[in-house]
């Protein structure tokens, strides 16, 4: 005998719709599972048995097969335990046939209990675009799964005898909830910074555009401290981002987690990650790297020249992209990855170079090969590049308070808000991001603007992608003045910040 139970499987953040086949024949007893199984689906054999035999279930002394379709795609993990039970039952006549509008996902334990699994939220939005209405799930994952929408009913367990249990008249309740969020991590704000107006006043300009920050300067001058505080000035996300940000952090098994993030996420990884840990990659199916993760957010990369060569320079093509693409043996993946790049580093090995004290004792071609562990096409990509100096001593005993991190967002918040209207029904979210022909539109120059961009543009060397990567600085620079047009003051600071590093 032979049923069918419909369950899911995950590609990258894109979900598909799997069909569980399980035949029960007559021969030698035993348990194949085929159809590109991973190493985790083989196991479930012996999942699956146990849980049956735990769960007071007769496992069906028989030649038992499971095909997972479509067969020409590798399946991954331990989501198909659920479901191959749930058809050898079915199969085996314990429990009724199974509804053509259900989907189950689930991992077993070896008492019949469920287990969480990753990828929930693009499974179960794949179910409802395929026209299923019930879906069964883990307890865990439930509330992950109900973002995909009222059109597919939700019902979370904590055990199969409970799933079994509702087909015989004994039904769960439909999940309503909805999951709160965390609150903002407390600590962190920018009314903590001492001095460093000309600092704050670009990392504002930054978080209104998206655009990328490098940040040089001596040991103690505040980089790292700023640049941990740039998620306390970040606008809302919007439900399309949330959605895809959850949609990575689920493919990881952390959805739960970003379900009640209450901000952007911000990712700072350790300068000794390989190019793999960055971009992403693995066996099996590749798993998003900390580009990934960091989309719609921040990627904070302090020390930036500690970092190996491999590493930064995967950074590269999702910068201009916002995608990152991983090919292995196995499987080929796309994985979004825009996200805003926020780097610090000192001047120097020793840190000191160019500082008031005159401590630092490297020469000339020491620093000049510690920055050209920077390419220079990375370089290009980011837009403001900073020399932050020493705080003063004044600055710092006058115990005057700063600006808060909620001033600042909410001017950030209205820059936002126009480049929302300005781009509605685009795909373009701010004005990094903006494409040739917006830039052709939206940054149109008055006389003096040309005037200025050219002897910029001629004096410093400017690249095509340079010319283009400051008319987006000095487009945000307006928008945070409620400027309709780009004014010559405007390109001027954009300049000066994008030139400004001493590196």
């Amino acid at each position: 005998m032979m049923q069918c139970v419909h369950s899911a499987g995950i590609a990258g953040v894109e979900g598909y719709l799997v069909t569980v086949e399980c035949d029960l024949a007559g021969g030698l007893p035993g348990f194949e599972v085929v159809g590109l199984p991973g190493a985790a689906v083989k196991e479930s054999r012996e999942r699956v048995r146990a849980a049956a035999k735990n769960s007071r279930f007769e496992f069906p002394v028989a030649k038992v097969i499971i095909n997972l379709a479509p067969a020409d795609i590798r399946k991954e993990g331990p989501v198909y335990d659920l479901p191959i039970l749930m058809g050898i039952l079915a199969a085996h006549g314990q429990i009724p046939a199974l509804p053509e509008d259900c989907v189950f996902i689930g991992e077993l334990s070896l008492s019949g209990a469920l287990r969480p699994v990753a990828g929930v939220l693009s499974m179960a939005l794949a179910a409802r675009d395929a026209g299923k209405k019930r879906l069964f799930l883990p307890a865990e994952n439930a509330e992950e799964a109900a973002l995909a929408g009222e059109e597919l009913e939700i019902y979370p367990a904590e055990t199969v005898t409970q799933i079994t249990q509702h087909f015989s008249g004994c039904p769960i309740p439909r999940f309503c909830g909805q999951a709160e969020m965390a609150p903002p991590e407390d600590g962190l704000d920018f009314c903590h910074v001492m001095g460093q107006q000309n600092v704050k006043r670009a990392l504002e300009i930054a978080a209104a555009g998206g655009h990328n920050v490098l940040m040089s300067g001596s040991p103690g001058s505040g980089k790292s401290m700023m640049a941990k505080r740039i998620g306390t000035i970040l606008p809302p996300m919007t439900q399309e981002e949330r959605m895809e940000v959850i949609r990575v952090y689920s493919s990881v098994g952390q959805g739960a987690e970003a379900v009640r993030m209450a901000g952007r996420p911000v990712r700072a990884p350790h300068h000794t990650i390989s190019a793999v840990g960055m971009a992403g990659g693995g066996t099996g199916i590749p798993q998003p790297g900390e580009l990934s993760l960091a989309t719609n957010g921040v990627l904070f990369l302090d020390e930036l020249p500690e970092f190996s060569k491999e590493a930064l320079e995967v950074l590269r093509q999702p910068m201009e992209d916002g995608t990152v693409s991983i090919v292995r043996a196995a499987a080929r993946v796309s994985y979004p990855a825009r996200f805003m790049l926020i780097c610090a580093m000192n001047p120097c090995k020793c840190g000191w170079y160019g500082h008031p004290s005159g401590r630092c004792r490297c020469t000339e071609a020491e620093v000049r090969r510690y920055h050209a562990r920077i390419s220079g096409p990375l370089l290009d990509r980011i837009d403001i590049q900073l020399h932050v100096l020493p705080v003063p001593f004044q600055e710092l005993s006058n115990r005057a308070p700063a600006e808060r991190s909620a001033d600042i967002r909410a001017r950030v918040v209205r820059a936002r808000e126009l480049q929302r209207v300005r781009y509605r029904g685009s795909g373009t979210t701010c004005n990094a991001y903006m494409t040739p022909e917006q830039l052709a539109e939206f940054c149109v120059l008055d006389e003096a603007g040309q005037t200025l961009l050219k002897r910029a543009f001629e004096k410093l060397g400017m690249t095509a992608r340079s010319y283009d990567r400051v008319l987006r600085l000095a487009r945000t620079i307006a928008d945070l003045e409620g400027a309709e047009r780009i004014a010559p003051a405007h390109l001027a600071e954009a300049v000066q910040y994008r030139f400004r590093t001493e590196i």
